[in-house]
């Protein structure tokens, strides 16, 4: 169970908040989830056709849907049928969240207790927040800054100047120097007169024996997690959106760039300065050339290469310069 990072207002009764839509059951949200682990009482969301088989398998008791997607879901799942679906999810969110929406300042923040941490070595002027939780065996280096809450595991390096927040992560994992994990993802509803922030309240979860270059940032969840898998290496200036997942055993070169919500298999490689579409699925064993947009799908054991990403053998038979030079 994660932490209590963001403070979440009880007993929101969803008619009130849609109040225009002739909502009239007595509902009350305990949570806000996506489809596939939305529980009974909790409100999910279905607003794209790709997720159509999330959302006939979904155990959630609402969903926040528009007049096409409604005929996917189950019978009894109480649809809110609403014209902009992200636009009422994220009023809902800002409702039940209400400072999810806005990094705010921890000020909790203190020097840490040597007494509490007596296992782990600390630089000059770190601060650490109320609640956080670090291993044994672990360094945390010059004016880097641990938020309220997060969990850092045994056997960790965390260099300079690099800030933690929002964020669970397991033993043996290297952040060096300059990198910011946790902070709120790029999420905007766009609208005419005014574009609507969208809250974030998942996490970043990192798993063991991840390396993490200087200067990356990688953005927490929405509504669910991003997640680097084990033994996955990021190189420098690499940035991951908000609901990414990264595989295990991945090699990520210098800033490549994932857009939210994509998937990413294990054992995947991705040359320099490569950038990876929003909500796409990237299988197992993919290779993606540097410099390449990757718009589409990738099946398993593809190699890949070019913008838009066509597969290696097509590129050289377009770019037979390329050919010759390999």
């Amino acid at each position: 169970m994660h932490p209590n990072f963001f403070f979440k207002k009880n007993n929101i009764q969803i008619k009130k908040i849609f109040k225009n839509l002739n909502f009239k059951k007595n509902f009350i949200v305990k949570n806000v989830s996506p489809l596939s682990k939305a529980k009974k009482g909790d409100v999910t969301f279905f607003d794209n056709i790709k997720y159509k088989s999330l959302a006939f398998n979904t155990k959630g008791s609402v969903c926040i849907t528009n007049e096409k997607l409604k005929k996917f879901l189950p019978n009894n799942v109480d649809k809110i049928v609403v014209k902009n679906v992200l636009l009422e999810l994220a009023k809902l969110l800002k409702e039940i969240y209400p400072y999810a929406d806005i990094d705010y300042p921890d000020v909790t923040l203190k020097k840490p207790n040597k007494k509490k941490y007596k296992s782990v070595k600390f630089g000059n002027n770190v601060l650490i927040g109320k609640n956080v939780k670090i291993g044994t065996n672990t360094i945390i280096g010059s004016n880097s800054i641990i938020e309220h809450d997060t969990i850092i595991g045994n056997n960790c390096v965390i260099g300079s100047n690099t800030i933690i927040k929002n964020s669970i992560l397991s033993d043996r994992i290297v952040i060096q120097d300059n990198c910011k994990i946790g902070q709120k993802g790029y999420g905007f509803i766009p609208m005419k007169n005014k574009n609507l922030k969208f809250p974030h309240i998942g996490s970043v979860i990192i798993e063991e024996e991840v390396e993490i270059a200087s200067g990356c940032t990688i953005d927490r969840g929405s509504l669910e997690d991003t997640l680097i898998g084990k033994n996955t290496y990021l190189d420098n200036q690499v940035h991951v959106a908000h609901n990414v997942k990264i595989g295990n055993n991945c090699m990520i070169a210098g800033q490549v760039g994932f857009a939210g919500s994509a998937r990413i298999g294990n054992n995947v490689s991705i040359g320099g300065q490569a950038g990876i579409s929003g909500h796409l699925q990237i299988g197992n064993n993919v290779k993606i050339g540097g410099g390449s947009g990757v718009i589409n799908d990738i099946e398993d054991n593809q190699m890949v290469m070019g913008y838009p990403a066509i597969t290696l053998k097509e590129f050289l038979k377009k770019n037979p310069r390329w050919a010759k030079l390999n």
